[in-house]
C-alpha cells in the first residue's frame, strides 16, 4: 500500500482546513488574523514579519544596549498585530483598519524614542523621567495592553490592570496592614515599567527576544521540513496496530510536537485532526478522544529537551544549568506520559478496542529511510546545549542545521521559497508569546517596585501554617488561578514570580520549588472551568467541552501526583539536595540506587493508578477492588520503604486476584461455549 493510499484510508474523516481554523479562533484567541485580499498589503506584512525573524538571527551575534534590544522587540511585535489581528471579532478582516495603521505608528514610535532619548535617560537623567517619558511609557503600556487583548484574550490584561491599579491605591487606609505600602506617583510607576528592565522590558522580555523567538523559528522550519508528518507516522508505525492504538499514537505524537512548539491548543488541533477521528473510528468516545489528545499536547510542554521553550526560560530565570534542567524533567514526563498511555491502554482493554490493522500502516524502516533524519537537529541543539554553549546561539546554530540536514533528502528539502515562508512564520507564530511577556513584564515591574511579591509569599505561607503539605497545595492552587487561560511560558514566568517564593521558606531548594509551580502552571490549561486545550479537543471529537475537560484531568492525574513526588524525594529528579542551599544554582547527582528504586516503585504505582482510574486490569474491577488498588497506588507512589513495600504488596494482591478473575471468566466462558 502507497502512503498515499495509507492516509487515504486512515482519515476519511479527517477535519477540514476550515473547521480547524474555526476551532482555533474559538479557543485560542492567537488564531483570529486578518485574511488580506490585497495583494500589496499581504506582501508589506510578510516583509514585515520577515524583517522581524531577520533581526532577532542578526542580534544573536551583534548585541545592542539591552533596553534598546528588548524595546524593538516589543514595539516592532505589537505594531505587526495591530496589522495582523483584527480589533474584533465581527471586525472586516480583508483589509488594516485605518486607526490601525495610526497605531502600528504610535506602536514603533514607542521604540523610536527609547533609542533616540537612550543616552539622556541613562546618563542625563538616570532613569528618572520626565513628563514626555511617562506620556511614551503611558502610551506603550496601553498599546501592549490592546495588543494582548487582541491576542490572548482579554484574561491577561485584565490581570495586569488588577496589577497596575496597585500603586496607585497601595497607600490607602482601607488597604490591608499587610498591602500598604508608600504613596507613588507617575514618574515612579510608569518609569518603572518603561525606563528600566524590571518592568514592560524585564527578564521575561529578555527571554523572548534572546532566545524564545529562535526556538519558535526553529519549530517553523521542522514544520516546512515535514516534521509534523515525521511524528504521526512513525507513532502509527509504532503504536497503531496495538490494542487502542489510534490513542497511544496521539499521545506519542501529540507528546513530541507538544515540546517543540509550545503551543498547546494549536497542537491539539493541528495534531488532533489526524488522531481524533481515528480514535472515535475504533470506538473511544467522543469526550475521552478530545482529552487524550489535550492531555497529551499539554504533557509535551514538560517533556525534555525543549519543552515548548520553558526549559530555557526557567534556565534564564533559576540561573541553573539548562542540562541540569532538562536531566531533572525526564523521569517525571515519563510517567505522565506512562500514565497517559496506560489510561488509553486500559480502557481500550474494558471496551474491547483494537488497533489498526498492520497492513494498512506505514512501516518504521521505511519512514526512518526516509525523514529519520529530521531527529538530526534535535540531537544537535542537545550535544550545543551540553557543551554550555549560550543558549540563543545555539539555537541559531540548530536552525542553520535544520535546513542543511533537510536537503539530505528530496522530500524534505526547503528551497528558498520554503525557508521565506518559515522566516514569516515564525515571526507571527512568536507574536502570543512575546505579547504575553511584555504584559507579564507590567506585573512583575509592579512587584518589584511595590514589593507585592513578598505579601503573596507570607499569604501563602499564613495559610499553609507550619505544614508543607497545605504550603505546598495553596501554592498549587495559585499557580493554577495564574496559569488559567494562558500559553506556558508566560504562565511560568508569573507562578515562578508570584508563588515559587513561597516554598523557600520550607528550605525548597529554588530548581525543585520552580519545577513544582511549573507543572501546575501549565496543567491549568487542562482544568475546568478554563480548560482551553480540553474545548478544543472537544470542538475536534464533537464531545461536550466541560466532559471532555474533566475526562482530560483524569488522563493527567499523574501530573498532580508527580510535583509532590519530586518535592518530597528530589531523587525522582536525578538530584541531591542534602544540604544544598535554597537558591543553589548547582545539584549533585542523586545517588544511583536511590534514582532507580524510586523510579520502580514510581512506575508500578503509575501503573496501578491508571488500572484503578479506568477500573480496568485484566479483566474489570469492581469499585471496592479500585479503591483498594488506588491506595496500594498512591502508596507506592509516596516516598518511603515502608510504604512502598505495603503499596506494593497491595497492588500485586489486587492484580493476582484479577487475574484469577479473568481466568475463572474464560473458564466460564468456554464451558457456556
Amino acid at each position: 500500500m502507497t502512503e498515499k493510499d495509507t492516509k487515504n484510508h486512515l482519515v476519511e474523516e479527517e477535519i477540514s482546513e476550515d473547521k480547524k481554523q474555526q476551532i482555533l479562533e474559538k479557543f485560542d484567541a492567537e488564531s483570529k488574523v486578518r485574511k488580506f485580499v490585497n495583494k500589496k498589503t499581504i506582501i508589506f506584512v510578510s516583509i514585515l514579519a520577515i524583517l522581524y525573524s531577520l533581526f532577532h538571527l542578526y542580534i544573536t551575534f551583534n548585541p545592542m544596549p539591552t533596553l534598546q534590544q528588548r524595546a524593538i522587540h516589543v514595539a516592532a511585535g505589537i505594531a505587526l498585530i495591530f496589522i495582523i489581528y483584527p480589533t474584533t471579532k465581527k471586525q472586516n478582516r480583508s483589509k488594516v483598519a485605518w486607526y490601525d495603521w495610526i497605531l502600528f505608528i504610535a506602536a514603533l514610535s514607542s521604540a523610536g524614542y527609547l533609542i533616540v532619548e537612550y543616552n539622556a535617560i541613562v546618563t542625563e537623567r538616570g532613569g528618572i523621567p520626565n513628563k514626555l517619558d511617562v506620556a511614551f511609557a503611558i502610551m506603550t503600556v496601553v498599546l501592549v495592553l490592546e495588543a494582548a487583548r487582541r491576542v490572548t484574550g482579554i484574561i491577561l490584561p485584565i490581570l495586569a490592570l488588577v496589577f497596575l491599579a496597585y500603586p496607585f491605591v497601595s497607600h490607602m487606609s482601607w488597604i490591608p496592614r499587610k498591602m500598604m505600602t508608600r504613596q507613588y506617583d507617575l514618574g515612579d510607576i510608569f518609569g518603572q515599567l518603561y525606563l528600566k528592565t524590571e518592568g514592560l522590558f524585564s527578564t521575561a522580555i529578555g527571554a523572548s527576544v534572546n532566545f524564545i523567538f529562535l526556538f519558535i523559528l526553529f519549530g517553523a522550519f521542522l514544520a516546512k521540513s515535514g516534521m509534523g508528518k515525521f511524528f504521526n507516522d512513525l507513532a502509527l508505525a509504532i503504536a497503531g496496530h496495538k490494542q487502542g492504538g489510534p490513542a497511544k499514537v496521539a499521545v506519542i505524537s501529540s507528546g513530541f510536537m507538544g515540546s517543540i512548539n509550545g503551543a498547546a491548543v494549536a497542537n491539539v488541533v493541528g495534531t488532533g485532526a489526524f488522531t481524533i477521528p481515528l480514535m472515535k473510528r475504533i470506538g473511544y468516545s467522543k469526550n475521552f478522544s478530545g482529552a487524550v489528545e489535550a492531555s497529551a499536547s499539554v504533557g509535551g510542554q514538560i517533556l525534555p529537551p525543549i519543552m515548548g521553550a520553558s526549559a530555557f526560560v526557567m534556565a534564564e530565570t533559576t540561573g541553573v544549568a539548562y542540562g541540569t534542567i532538562a536531566l531533572a524533567a525526564l523521569i517525571p514526563a515519563v510517567l505522565y506520559f506512562l500514565a497517559v498511555i496506560m489510561q488509553v491502554h486500559f480502557r481500550a482493554g474494558k471496551e474491547n478496542l483494537r488497533g489498526i490493522p498492520k497492513a494498512d500502516l506505514p512501516r518504521v524502516k521505511e519512514i526512518m529511510a526516509d525523514r529519520g533524519h529530521l531527529l538530526l537537529p534535535i540531537l544537535v541543539l542537545v550535544v550545543l546545549l551540553y557543551q554550555n554553549m549560550p543558549i540563543g546561539h545555539a539555537a541559531f546554530w540548530t536552525l542553520v542545521s535544520t535546513v542543511v540536514i533537510a536537503s539530505i533528502r528530496k522530500s524534505t528539502r526547503m528551497g528558498v521559497k520554503d525557508i521565506i515562508e518559515a522566516l514569516d512564520s515564525g515571526a507571527r507564530q512568536s507574536l502570543s508569546v512575546m505579547v504575553a511577556c511584555a504584559v507579564v513584564g507590567i506585573i512583575i515591574g509592579v512587584v518589584s517596585l511595590t514589593s507585592f511579591g513578598n505579601v503573596m509569599t507570607s499569604s501563602i505561607a499564613s495559610l499553609g501554617g507550619n505544614s508543607l503539605f497545605l504550603t505546598l497545595f495553596f501554592t498549587m492552587i495559585a499557580s493554577m488561578i495564574l496559569g488559567m487561560g494562558l500559553p506556558s511560558i508566560p504562565a511560568y514566568i508569573i507562578t515562578a514570580t508570584m508563588a515559587a517564593p513561597a516554598l523557600a521558606e520550607f528550605g525548597i531548594p529554588i530548581l525543585i520549588a520552580h519545577m513544582f509551580v511549573f507543572y501546575f502552571g501549565i496543567f491549568a490549561n487542562i482544568t475546568p472551568p478554563v480548560a482551553l486545550a480540553a474545548f478544543a479537543g472537544a470542538g475536534i471529537s464533537g464531545g461536550d467541552p466541560m466532559r471532555t475537560g474533566f475526562a482530560a484531568l483524569k488522563l493527567a492525574i499523574a501530573g498532580f501526583l508527580i510535583p509532590y513526588l519530586f518535592v518530597y524525594n528530589p531523587a525522582l529528579l536525578m538530584i541531591d539536595t542534602t544540604g544544598v542551599a535554597v537558591n543553589a544554582r548547582e545539584f549533585p547527582m542523586a545517588p544511583i540506587l536511590d534514582i532507580v528504586l524510586i523510579t520502580i516503585t514510581a512506575i508500578i504505582g503509575v501503573i496501578a493508578l491508571s488500572a484503578a482510574v479506568e477500573r480496568f486490569f485484566i479483566t474489570k474491577l469492581n469499585v471496592v477492588m479500585s479503591i483498594i488498588l488506588g491506595a496500594g497506588a498512591l502508596m507506592s507512589i509516596i516516598p518511603g520503604t515502608y510504604s512502598d513495600m505495603i503499596g506494593i504488596a497491595i497492588i500485586a494482591i489486587i492484580f493476582a486476584l484479577n487475574y484469577m478473575q479473568n481466568k475463572k471468566e474464560n473458564t466460564n466462558k468456554t464451558i457456556s461455549a
